[in-house]
C-alpha cells in the first residue's frame, strides 16, 4: 500500500487549511497514494478557541473534505473538531473516500506539561479500525487501519487493542508539543508503538510553525518529524522539521511474518 504524509503546519482559519489539504490531497494522488495521512487539528491549530471552529461531520469543512477525497479517488485521514454534548468538542479524525467513511475521537487528552487539553475537549470512548482499500477495482483486499491521535500513542494498551482488531497499519496523526526532550520522545514512542505490536506506525505531524512563518503559541502545535515505522521498529522513512509531503511504500502482508517470529501479542501476560 503506497501511503502519503502530509506533514503542514495549519493555521487559525479553517478555510485556508483546506487549500493545503487540497494541494497536498492531489499531489499524493499523482505520487499514487491510496490513503493520505494528515495531521491532527488540521482543521484549526491549537492556541485558539476551539468551539467556534467546531463542526459536525456533516458540516462544511468535512464535507469539502470528502468532496477532496472523491474528486482525488484516495481515503484521506484528517484532523478536525466537532461539538461535543457538553459543550466542549471532540478531536476528531475524519476518514473519507474510495468507499471509506467512518470517525475517531481522541481518547488519551493531553493533560500534561501544563497543558489540560480536557478544559475544553471531550474524550472519545471507542477504539476505532477501518478497512482501506489497497487499490482500484474488484479482488484487491482492504488493508485494516487503527486510528489514533497524538498523546495516544503514550499508551500501548490502546495499539495492542488496534491490532487485535486486525489492524496491520496504525495511523498517529499528531500536533507534537515543542519543548526539551519532546522530539527524542516522539521518535521512541513512534518505534516502540510498532515493537509492543509487530505493526507499521504511520505517525503524520504538525510541521513545525517556525518553518512556516508563525510561532508555536499557546498550544502544541507540531514538531515535524513524521515518519513511517516498520513492524521491526525501524524507521522506514521520516521527515524533518519543515512542511513536506512523505509519500511511502508499506508491506502489510509482511505482519503475519513478524509476529510470528516474535509473537510479543500472544506472548503478553497482562
Amino acid at each position: 500500500m503506497r501511503i502519503a504524509l502530509a506533514q503542514i503546519s495549519s493555521t487559525p482559519d479553517p478555510a485556508a487549511n483546506l487549500v493545503e489539504v487540497r494541494k497536498r490531497t492531489t499531489e499524493a494522488a499523482e505520487s499514487g497514494a491510496r490513503l493520505v495521512v494528515f495531521p491532527e487539528a488540521t482543521q484549526c491549530c491549537f492556541g485558539v478557541p476551539l468551539g467556534p471552529v467546531a463542526e459536525s461531520l456533516d458540516g462544511a469543512w468535512a464535507s469539502e473534505v470528502r468532496a477532496i477525497a472523491a474528486e482525488a479517488g484516495v481515503t484521506v485521514v484528517v484532523g478536525m473538531f466537532t461539538p461535543a454534548d457538553d459543550g466542549r468538542v471532540a478531536n476528531t479524525l475524519l476518514v473519507t473516500g474510495a468507499g471509506v467513511e467512518t470517525s475517531y475521537d481522541k481518547i488519551h487528552l493531553y493533560d500534561a506539561f501544563g497543558f489540560a487539553e480536557s478544559d475544553t475537549v471531550a474524550a472519545g470512548s471507542e477504539p476505532v479500525v477501518v478497512e482501506v482499500p489497497d487499490a482500484e477495482g474488484p479482488g484487491t483486499d482492504p488493508v485494516v487501519v487503527g486510528l489514533s491521535t497524538c498523546y495516544d500513542v503514550r499508551f500501548p494498551g490502546l495499539y495492542q487493542r488496534l491490532a487485535d482488531d486486525g489492524a496491520t497499519v496504525l495511523l498517529v496523526p499528531a500536533s507534537w508539543g515543542a519543548g526539551p526532550g519532546k522530539r527524542a520522545q516522539w521518535e521512541v514512542l513512534v518505534r516502540a508503538r510498532a515493537l509492543d505490536t509487530g505493526t507499521y506506525v504511520v505517525a503524520c505531524d504538525q510541521a513545525d510553525p517556525t518553518t512556516a512563518g508563525r510561532e508555536h503559541g499557546k498550544g502544541p502545535t507540531g514538531i515535524g518529524f513524521s515518519a513511517v515505522t516498520g513492524p521491526r521498529g525501524e524507521v522506514v522513512a521520516s521527515l524533518g522539521a519543515e512542511p513536506g509531503l512523505l509519500v511511502v511504500d508499506v508491506d502489510p502482508a509482511s505482519v503475519a511474518d513478524v509476529r510470528a517470529q516474535l509473537p510479543v501479542l500472544s506472548n503478553r501476560r497482562f
